[in-house]
């Protein structure tokens, strides 16, 4: 797809939540169509936006582009980096001619768990791959954060659902690469570049996948929460602490974050997404699995 007198101007929405690359993608984006001549107008909304909070970004591309708005309906790609942002947002795609991409990884919000009890069913979109797959002129979904997670590093999804985006756009493979090396950490170029050629190659086999963390709800009461912890990595900044609803964390002697008290931690996932420093991570683990402590890992 490329800028052309019957389709004079690109719409490429992306869409996430804080922290997962939202800007990184539209970043990269934005300066490939520059270099390749065109026009390039871009807006975002990001400003309010922590770990968790909605982002997207409009991209447009083409010879003469007049708004950095996208008109309702008239995206021409759809790129979303969490399941439930890309159904808020799928109305946006043109229904003709539109290329929906999308990560299955959930990342579902506090305040979907209205009931705080342990366990609970979140209230999330239930829209699955398959539901929306045939109803879009041309789509793919993947669990790159998974796929990410098994290459070295699960923050290199978005590069994943670049490298399927590429497919779609009329660039080089090597002009991706290149910008997309301009927008990663130095040390993180390889992984990022083996992620966007996974993106590219998946394509070619392309199936439609299962929801990713999905667990039958008679299943539901026989997990556990396990927290953990990388105390390496926690400043002790004390966010979480002052945050979890249910009074789990404490700061050690230390200033390290410790679970004191893991019996009283209902899985809400706060302590995990405010965390800006990524020290903490929660499992659901099945209850004959779980450690006898809290998980204590070294970086």
């Amino acid at each position: 797809m490329s800028a052309s007198k019957t389709h004079p101007v690109t719409n490429v929405l992306v869409v996430g939540v804080g922290g997962q690359g939202v800007i990184m993608v539209s970043k990269v984006l934005a300066l490939l169509c520059q270099r390749q001549g065109h026009e390039v107008k871009q807006s975002e909304v990001h400003g309010m936006a922590k770990r968790g909070g909605a982002v997207f970004s409009h991209i447009r591309f083409g010879k003469k582009v007049h708004s950095p708005t996208i008109p309702t309906g008239e995206a021409d790609i759809l790129i979303a980096l969490e399941w439930a942002e890309s159904m808020r947002w799928i109305n946006q795609l043109n229904p003709e001619t539109g290329t929906f991409i999308s990560d299955t990884h959930k990342i579902v919000p506090p305040f979907a768990c209205r009931n705080r009890s342990r366990n609970q069913k979140a209230v999330y979109s239930k829209e699955t791959p398959k539901d929306v797959l045939g109803k879009v002129a041309q789509g793919y979904a993947l669990d790159a954060v998974g796929v990410a997670a098994e290459l070295g590093n699960e923050r290199a999804a978005n590069t994943i659902l670049l490298g399927v985006m590429s497919t779609v756009l009329d660039f080089s493979v090597d002009d991706w690469l290149d910008v997309i090396a301009k927008f990663v950490p130095p040390k993180s170029i390889e992984i990022n570049k083996k992620a966007f050629l996974y993106g590219r190659e998946w394509v070619k086999e392309a199936t439609i996948p299962e929801m990713n963390g999905e667990v039958e709800i008679e299943k539901a009461a026989e997990l556990t929460n396990e927290l953990e912890i990388i105390p390496a990595w926690c400043k002790g900044c004390d966010i979480c602490v002052r945050m979890c609803p249910e009074h789990c964390l404490e700061l050690d002697a230390e200033q390290k974050v410790v679970n004191a008290r893991p019996d009283n931690c209902t899985g809400c996932r706060i302590c995990e997404w405010l965390c800006p420093d990524f020290a903490i991570k929660l499992h659901k683990v099945p209850v004959n699995e779980k450690q006898p402590d809290a998980a204590m890992v070294e970086a």
